[in-house]
């Protein structure tokens, strides 16, 4: 059974299309990365397979059931989604935020049991969150932020997790550390689907790509295809110079191209 599908699906916002016909499937066990330039419908695609965007034409399916049936505490207990530069509006410790990705798990009314705390505190540990549990969620750094809101995702379990530029505003180790937890994840059989403006990130950690343009997809497949040359020039319209480190390539943005003429 596919994990997560889409067929066709379509959004307008404002009177202007964002998506068109986007159709695609991932299945568990997976690093997916979703790329392509500012304004390329990355974000809304991403909503949209979360549930929390409308869609005018098409379809999603998550485990084969469409999302719009599922009931909100049945899908939370079943996919996380991360939203880029979100806002934490409790005045409540790090540890009592990341103790709320347990509460689709959790029956009304009741309080965390030993395992609730044992999954937080391994996840707080994993994420070095530990320094930080008992500071204010609102008085963290954005950096510090973001890694709390992938902290209260994972305590959830998931087994889809949609991350909106998890990395954006981390520093090179923590962007690291995340991606390793995001790839663990998925070895672990989760599917993981992140949105990425790092191509050399992109490169090294997803199995695949799905790289949008324009609210299509203009190519779906392996890093190594998708990312090819002729690809950076025509959707990034870039030049890149490229580095082969333990089997992986790093993908160096350097030189600017003139859009097309006419």
């Amino acid at each position: 059974m596919t994990t997560l599908a889409s067929r066709g699906i379509s959004v307008t916002r404002g009177g202007r299309t964002v998506l068109t016909e986007v159709t695609f499937q991932a299945d568990a066990g997976t690093l997916v990365g979703l790329v392509g330039p500012n304004g390329a419908g990355k974000t809304t695609l991403l909503r949209a397979l979360a549930g929390i965007q409308a869609i005018q034409a098409g379809s999603i399916a998550l485990f084969g059931e469409p999302i719009a049936g599922y009931r909100p505490r049945a899908l939370a207990r079943r996919l996380a989604y991360m939203p880029q530069h979100a806002i934490i509006h409790w005045d409540l410790p790090v540890r009592d935020v990341v103790m709320l990705g347990r509460s689709p798990h959790l029956p009304a009314w009741s309080a965390p049991s030993a395992t609730d705390r044992e999954i937080v505190a391994r996840v707080m540990a994993a994420l070095e969150l530990d320094p930080l549990a008992d500071r204010s969620a609102r008085a963290l750094s954005g950096g510090e932020r973001a890694r709390v809101l992938l902290g209260r995702a994972l305590a959830g379990e998931p087994k889809v997790l949609l991350a909106d530029e998890p990395v954006a505003g981390l520093d090179p180790y923590h962007s690291l550390e995340v991606m390793d937890h995001l790839h663990g994840l998925s070895r672990g059989g989760a599917l993981v689907l992140v949105v990425l403006h790092d191509l050399s990130l992109a490169m090294r950690f997803c199995d695949r790509l799905v790289l949008l343009d324009e609210g299509r997809v203009a190519h779906d497949g392996v890093p190594e295809e998708v990312l090819d040359d002729t690809r950076l020039a025509q959707v990034y319209r870039i030049e890149a110079q490229r580095a082969e480190r333990d089997g992986k390539t790093a993908i160096i943005p350097w030189k600017r191209l003139d859009p097309p003429a006419g």
